[in-house]
């Protein structure tokens, strides 16, 4: 059965152990457990930069951040000159649409899809109001996505406040079903469905709330890390972790949990739209995450950072297409940019001169860099898939882990004499690939040297993490922006 059509779904900040069967998760995913055990799994695909932007750039156009030209977070910076995914498949003829969240600069770009139904929670200073916005104004509840209460970067959590089916979730795969349902027949198609969720706001259904007992919902254990309090730099790393209490912990897991199941459950959904259209024996399915989320686990919330909670995504590829790969779990080494030319090769799309990853199906990936942050929080990452280095110049810090002894990241083996050949190998690929003027001073006669630690404050945050407010008139900051 040859592939004719792809359905590339998207989450934003899915940790890739909350899926069923590794033996880890506590989370209930049983469709995609379902396409995981009909297709290929790869338990270590990791996000280079995990942060949204720079991480979605390398998604969609195949290159590094060091090429994008962003390991921050720039959200006024525009696309790269690069071929995107969807000018690869629009310029062999396929119809391609995405509907959710784009993350790019300006807003209404389509990076190369014909179309998108565009929901990018309420970014109103990017200078646009997106198509959620407009369907909610349009049925009685203009204004009103925020009124819950709850930040997009806080782990405070509450039910959803509106009907079910005006939650993102929801309303995302009911876009994406009547997508499917008014695609050209006489097209193939590459459709890209992105869910802004399980990331906060924390504002999942009641009806899956409902799924997990607060009694189950089980915190990290933090004295399991020989490394904690070791560093001054992990002092900015989990900070935000610190503002809630145990209980407020719980509920934060147990609502992260009840936002990953109803996209699952949802997905559900798009397959029997394919299944009922006649398209599921020759589509496709592929499942990503941008980055994933530490939940408290070694006291830190969110991403930027390359412990595995946040640096390692899940990545599903299935369908009768690929069928020769049913039930395979690998863990090889492989990356976000390597999504691109993977995807083209089983479609037979030339991949552009201008990707930097490989296809993952039939190459092997020996190393990764990463990169996040400059300034203080600037982390660096080399790994060859079992062994991490992660590296803070901020006092020099190198911490090495043994992720098939060790996968929680617990044991820190660095400058340990046992582990010299291992480490210096790392540090060696780590250095060869640091580049910018920044990056460059933390080097000396080809050794990491970093700069001492000098005991900075960590600023306070005034805005609540970015809080959004009453969206109905739009904010007067916001109405001129350019």
């Amino acid at each position: 059965m040859s592939a004719e059509n792809l359905l590339l779904i998207q989450t934003d900040e899915w940790p890739g152990y909350l899926l069923g069967g590794n033996g880890r998760s506590p989370v209930m995913t049983p469709t995609l457990d379902a396409l995981a055990e009909e297709g290929i799994r790869f338990t270590n695909c990791q996000s280079s930069c995990p942060v949204c932007i720079p991480a979605r750039r390398s998604l969609m156009t195949g290159t590094f951040p060091s090429t994008h030209g962003d390991r921050v977070y720039s959200d006024h910076m525009e696309m790269p000159e690069a071929e995107t995914l969807a000018e690869a498949f629009r310029k062999k003829g396929y119809q391609t649409y995405a509907v959710g969240k784009l993350h790019v600069y300006p807003q209404r770009n389509r990076i190369g899809f014909d179309d998108v139904i565009l929901m990018e929670e309420g970014r109103y200073e990017m200078g646009s109001i997106d198509d959620y916005q407009i369907w909610l104004g349009e049925n009685g509840y203009i204004g009103e996505e925020f009124s819950h209460a709850m930040g997009n970067n806080t782990y405070y959590t509450r039910p959803w406040h509106l009907p079910d089916n005006t939650h993102p979730t929801v309303w995302a795969t009911d876009q994406m079903c009547r997508t499917i349902m008014r695609r050209d027949p006489t097209r193939p198609f590459f459709f890209y469905m992105s869910y802004q969720f399980p990331h906060p706001p924390l504002v999942p259904l009641q009806s899956y709330l409902d799924m997990y007992s607060f009694d189950e919902i089980e915190l990290p254990d933090l004295d399991k890390d020989d490394w904690k309090d070791r560093y001054d730099i992990l002092r900015f790393f989990t900070e935000d972790g610190k503002a809630y209490s145990d209980k407020e912990k719980k509920m934060a897991l147990r609502a992260f949990y009840a936002q990953c199941t109803l996209i699952d459950h949802q997905i559900r959904r798009l397959v029997g739209t394919l299944r009922e259209n006649g398209l599921l024996d020759n589509t496709v399915i592929g499942f990503i995450s941008d980055h994933g989320d530490m939940l408290f686990n070694h006291g830190m919330v969110a991403k930027r950072v390359f412990y595995q909670e946040s640096s390692n995504v899940p990545f599903i590829l299935s369908g009768k297409p690929l069928e020769k790969y049913r039930g395979t779990v690998t863990d090889k080494l492989c990356a976000l940019e390597d999504i691109m030319p993977t995807l083209l090769n089983i479609f037979d799309i030339p991949v552009p001169e201008t990707v930097e990853g490989v296809d993952i199906l039939s190459s092997e990936r020996e190393m990764l860099f990463g990169e996040i942050s400059e300034g203080v929080k600037a982390t660096r990452m080399a790994t060859d898939g079992r062994y991490k280095l992660i590296y803070y110049p901020y006092g020099n810090v190198k911490q090495l882990f043994d992720l098939e002894n060790d996968p929680e990241e617990h044991h820190d083996l660095g400058n340990k004499a046992e582990y010299k050949a291992i480490q210096e190998k790392l540090e060696a690929y780590l250095v060869a690939h640091l580049h910018g003027k920044e990056d460059l001073s933390w080097v000396k006669n080809g050794k990491l040297v970093g700069y001492p630690e000098d005991g900075r404050a960590i600023p306070f945050g005034y805005g609540l993490s970015n809080q959004r407010g009453l969206h109905w008139p739009i904010p007067s900051e916001y109405k001129n922006t350019k």
